[in-house]
């Protein structure tokens, strides 16, 4: 509310500034003008620019119409066109050119007050001065001022931008320092699970083995004894430790990998707890390397759930294959009868929650691929892991073979760290404590704060832009496309009113004839004796007062100017002809009757 004050506050101090200038032209115009209507030309023009100002902010075209009416009262003066008031029009069509950011409106505005000028002109059967006046004065004092302003407004919205923009680079900096704090803590949570944890592991396993030498005094067996429960709980502490970790916030922190544990174990305690689970191995076991490993036994173990989940009671065949380069492992739970007790269907396709996607993640961080859905026999998961992380899933390379586990697309790229493998965050979703990233390599469009978006003209071959630089690109050419307006509509009105400008001046100043010159013409003496004393040519536009004016019978009468001033209405000499013979002379007031 306190802002909303100060702006309209700051607003009307604007205003009554604005005010106080035109109003202070307008005052000087109607001293200069001496003979003026106090209440036409002074309190009037006052009242509509109190008006006026105020409406060019909320409706700057219809200020810039009222303050043309105080123009059209300007033409309709028998003594000049000229006013103070084009000072005004001037200043509200630059308003209008730096307020209203289109085109189309100002102009069908701008357009419209200069019709209304030449109709004014033409129901007045104005002078040529005041055509003149109309066709060049008038629309300069509405286009150009327009033009400036919408000029001032792009430089503006230019600086705006930039600024913008700047504050976006600065939170996103903020944004990148918390990204690699989060790709820290995971990158901790990865080694203490796969290095600590794996180490006490072989130290509690060590000192097992020590309790049961026979060699040992009751009091070591003790000490080995206690030692292999404080290394047990060290594993256990290490393990929730990874768990806070790399857990989200209210995740499940009881769901990762449990230590020492193999796919034999896992499969042992299945078939123990009444699932309907036969595996079997095929090929001398290689020695794997703890990611792989951990990697083929979440495969089993999220196929595992998924089958007891969605298809309970049904038989699970798992199969490992180990071939020379890679070890492949299926899983395949039997499709249930119509009358079975299957939830929702025989596989994960029917409520597919993010197991899977997670599972995909991983198989491709270790090079591998990873086959799921419905096929013969049943539900069909099989993965193919190389028996050591491949250097493309280093580097973020999507491995060879596809993928194609449910809502998610084939070949996704792991982006990791060369020290650490890491999981890649599903696209659309918030990035989390659990996800692994590494701060120089790039995101996927759902998780970048500045996502690559299409190719820009402005971009080079193969080239994409951000966001920002196509949104400041786009600022630039309509800057830049308003500043070619600004140059080239002068030029286009100059070629168009300026031949017509100056010849209208020319007729104008050759048919001058000076007072002096003027007295010394003798009525009675033939044109030939008088000759070098007139113009070279008679003034074309003499007024119908001026043309009506009574005459000699029979005479044929010129009309010339009696000054240079081309804004002004000055008397008119007329010359009477009776034949080559001066008949008479007069003076034609400029003033019309």
């Amino acid at each position: 509310m306190l802002n909303t004050r100060t702006t309209s506050a700051r607003s009307a101090r604007g205003d009554a500034a604005l005010w106080t200038v035109l109003a202070a032209a307008t005052g000087y115009g109607f001293r200069d003008a001496g003979s003026a209507s106090l209440t036409l030309d002074l309190v009037l023009p006052l009242a509509v620019l109190a008006v006026a100002v105020p409406w060019s902010r909320r409706r700057p075209g219809a200020a810039v119409a009222l303050v043309n009416g105080l123009c059209v009262l300007g033409l309709a003066d028998a003594s000049t066109p000229g006013n103070a008031h084009v000072l005004s029009l001037a200043a509200l069509s630059c308003l209008l050119g730096a307020r209203v950011a289109e085109a189309r409106r100002p102009l069908l505005v701008l357009a419209g007050c200069a019709a209304v000028d030449l109709a004014t002109c033409a129901v007045l059967r104005a002078q040529p001065v005041w055509w003149f006046y109309a066709l060049t004065v008038l629309p300069a004092a509405l286009l150009l001022p327009w033009l400036a302003g919408r000029h001032w407004r792009g430089r503006r919205q230019l600086v705006r931008e930039g600024w913008r923009l700047a504050r976006g680079l600065e939170e996103r900096q903020h944004l990148v320092a918390e990204r690699a704090r989060l790709t820290e803590r995971a990158g901790i949570a990865a080694d203490m699970h796969d290095s600590l944890g794996h180490a006490l592991s072989l130290v509690a396993l060590r000192a097992g083995a020590l309790e049961l030498s026979p060699d040992l005094t009751d009091r070591d067996r003790a000490d080995l004894a206690d030692l292999r429960g404080t290394i047990a709980d060290a594993v256990e502490q290490v393990r929730e430790t990874v768990a806070v970790l790399q857990d989200p916030p209210g995740g499940d922190t009881s769901a990762g990998l449990p230590v020492n544990d193999t796919v034999e174990d896992l499969l042992s305690r299945a078939a123990a707890a009444g699932v309907p689970v036969r595996w079997e191995r095929r090929g001398e076991s290689p020695p794997l390397s703890c990611l792989v490993e951990r990697g083929m036994y979440r495969v089993v173990q999220e196929a595992l759930t998924n089958a007891t989940k969605h298809a309970p009671a049904c038989s699970i065949s798992v199969r490992i294959i180990h071939e020379p380069d890679r070890t492949r492992v299926s899983v395949v739970n039997a499709v249930p009868s119509a009358g079975g007790p299957a939830h929702a269907g025989a596989g994960p396709a029917s409520g597919v929650g993010r197991g899977l996607i997670g599972l995909q993640e991983r198989v491709t961080v270790l090079g591998g691929s990873l086959r799921t859905g419905p096929g013969s026999g049943g539900f069909h998961v099989t993965a193919v892991l190389p028996h050591r992380a491949t250097t493309a899933a280093r580097t973020g390379t999507p491995a060879p073979g596809p993928v194609t586990a449910p809502g998610r697309p084939a070949g996704i790229p792991g982006p990791a760290s060369p020290s650490r493998t890491a999981r890649r965050p599903d696209p659309g979703t918030a990035l989390d404590p659990g996800t692994a990233l590494d701060p120089g390599t790039a995101l996927d469009p759902g998780t970048a704060p500045d996502p690559i978006r299409a190719p820009h003209p402005d971009a080079a071959p193969g080239e994409v832009l951000p966001e920002s630089a196509e949104r400041l690109a786009s600022v630039r050419s309509d800057a830049r496309r308003r500043s070619a307006l600004a140059f080239v509509a002068p030029v286009v009105a100059a070629v168009f009113f300026v031949p017509s400008a100056v010849y209208l001046a020319w007729q104008l100043t050759t048919s001058v004839l000076p007072p002096s010159r003027f007295d010394e013409l003798t009525i009675g003496r033939p044109r030939t004796e008088l000759a070098p004393l007139l113009p070279t040519r008679t003034y074309p536009y003499p007024s119908d007062h001026a043309r009506s004016a009574p005459r000699p019978p029979g005479a044929r009468c010129e009309f010339y100017r009696s000054g240079r001033d081309l804004l002004d209405e000055v008397d008119l000499y007329r010359l009477c002809w009776s034949g080559d013979t001066l008949l008479t002379k007069d003076t034609v007031p400029a003033g019309r009757p």
